[in-house]
């Protein structure tokens, strides 16, 4: 960590809303312009960290192309980070080291995903092919290229949410993860109509008023859903699982979504710049981890960080105030929690001897989580982050929270903030 305190200030997002929905006709460029254009309004930042998780053709780095499609000066270095559903919050963690050099500095981090965007491609034989065709310069040479093509090296490349390394999809990964924590269906139910009504509910308090911008006649997320019940969850078949063992459905699930979100990193000087009303955290702390996933579980990074991390701090569970943990699934929530409440496997798995206590489960996600509120894989960091910042701002002084991000591959970001 720095030798001076870091801070996370409230940032902005565009509502979030389900592939293929009213966002559907913007690219991952074009959703971030609108937000990064809002939140630059009178403010110049020294510094732009962006990412996005699926992978376009038309740009390398994203973050260069939205600062300056949103009329940002050309002399703020701009640069890409991806750590899939991490991608945002692991920008932060990149972007801090600059800051810590130049005080006084701004660093606007965020992320996006437009699901409803994703390109399909060919395969890497059929690419090659293509490109030394279009290397022929006579019809002669092309047309005996053409006869010579073997039909099986035609095949498009369409992407899917799966492991490379096990083939399995992120859902029938943290099915898996289920069986071995013995997460029963009811348990994954009742947490998904929690998130759902809590989201619902800060929706109608007011809370996300001030997070989110309007944004082609959208003015709250589309996911929410005031009319669930436990009735109408427990009607949903399972997605991954079909032989009659599953317990993960849509219902405990995050949907796919296109959004985006940013908010700011800068140090004490930094904070001036800002306007004095916004919501601000200090970044204590940060970890990362990664684990074996044929042996520990797709998404079980985070259960490894939070204890080392709070082990570093000489904490238990019950001392911080409030937690944000990303819900992929509402059952992976419950397999981090169940990992991190079971000794031995503290012990022995994570190298964490210390009673760390019982899991406080009221001060988990007060206003809705990603199940509820969507997932654009890029955003979401950026999102949780902000929505705790800005939670934690109505806590008492020095009150902790922790923030965990479960990702693809094994890895897992978790932060801790105080007010």
């Amino acid at each position: 960590m720095t030798s001076h305190s870091l801070w996370l200030a409230q940032g902005l997002r565009t509502p979030f809303a389900k592939v293929d929905g009213p966002l559907a006709g913007r690219d991952a460029i074009a959703l971030s312009v609108p937000l990064v254009q809002t939140m630059t309004a009178g403010l110049k930042p020294d510094l732009m960290a962006w990412g996005t998780v699926a992978p376009n053709l038309h740009w390398s780095n994203i973050a260069r192309e939205v600062a300056l499609d949103a009329g940002l000066s050309p002399y703020i270095p701009s640069f890409s980070v991806v750590m899939a559903c991490a991608t945002s919050m692991v920008g932060v963690f990149a972007a801090a080291e600059t800051v810590a050099k130049q005080p006084g500095s701004l660093a606007l981090v965020g992320g996006v995903e437009s699901m409803s965007g994703i390109q399909i491609g060919l395969n890497q034989k059929l690419s090659v092919w293509l490109r030394k065709f279009f290397q022929r310069k006579s019809l002669t040479d092309r047309a005996e290229m053409l006869a010579a093509l073997p039909l099986k090296d035609v095949r498009l490349h369409i992407p899917s949410i799966t492991n490379r390394t096990t083939g399995l999809s992120m859902g029938e990964g943290t099915e898996i993860m289920v069986k071995t924590w013995k997460i029963g269906r009811k348990a994954q139910d009742e947490l998904a109509l929690q998130t759902h009504q809590r989201a619902v509910a800060g929706w109608a308090k007011g809370f996300f008023d001030d997070l989110v911008m309007p944004l082609d006649g959208v003015r709250n997320d589309t996911i929410p859903r005031a009319d669930t019940s436990l009735e109408k969850l427990a009607q949903l078949k399972p997605s991954f699982d079909f032989s009659g063992q599953g317990t993960i459905t849509a219902g405990s699930s995050s949907p796919l979504t296109d959004g985006a979100a940013g908010l700011w990193l800068t140090d004490d000087g930094g904070l001036k710049r800002l306007p004095s009303s916004t919501p601000r955290a200090r970044l204590v702390d940060w970890e990362m981890a990664g684990v074996d996933i044929l042996k520990d579980g797709l998404l079980m990074a985070p259960a490894f960080a939070i204890p080392r991390l709070l082990a570093r701090h000489n904490l238990k569970y019950d001392d911080v105030a409030l937690w944000e943990i990303h819900e992929a699934f509402s059952g992976q929530v419950l397999c981090h929690v169940a990992a991190m409440e079971d000794k031995t496997w503290l012990t022995e798995r994570v190298g964490v001897a210390a009673d760390l206590g019982k899991f406080p489960w009221a001060k988990l996600n007060p206003n809705g989580g990603s199940v509820a509120l969507g997932h654009p894989f890029g955003a979401t960091g950026a999102r949780i982050l902000s929505q705790a910042v800005k939670e934690l701002s109505g806590f008492p002084p020095k009150s902790l929270a922790i923030v965990s991000i479960c990702t693809d591959g094994g890895l897992g970001a978790v932060c801790l903030l105080s007010n």
